[in-house]
């Protein structure tokens, strides 16, 4: 069995705005991640130049804290904290108030969506 804490995981995005991805695959094919999310962040920003300018990884997860807008080709959807959400590739969030998330993805997919923020980031 694997287990692993917040603090356990490293960091593999952070900014002096307050944006903190902590990610390492778990499992085998998945990668667990905890991201901070300070109100304001788009990250459609980073996401430009992927295929349609969004995230193309899915993810599962868990909206600790705060208030997230998804943003999709089929519309916008709104998540609150508490709620557990699968998020299709084909999206890009935005956080509209202080957010933590805890999420499970495909490792090598989102491995190449970090790899593209953070040159996106400098």
């Amino acid at each position: 069995m694997t287990t692993m804490t917040r603090d356990e995981t490293p960091v593999v995005v952070s900014n002096e705005a307050g944006v903190e991805v902590r990610s390492r695959p778990i499992g085998g094919d998945l990668a667990v991640s905890y991201i901070r999310l300070p109100a304001g962040t788009d990250m459609s920003i980073p996401l430009k130049g992927l295929p349609d300018d969004q995230c193309q990884c899915p993810h599962w997860g868990f909206l600790t804290k705060g208030r997230m807008k998804l943003h999709t080709g089929h519309g916008d959807e709104i998540y609150e904290a508490g709620q557990a959400y699968y998020w299709a590739p084909g999206h890009a969030p935005e956080a509209l108030e202080d957010s933590e998330l805890m999420e499970f993805s495909p490792a090598d997919d989102f491995a190449k969506v970090l790899d593209h923020v953070k040159e996106q980031v400098g």
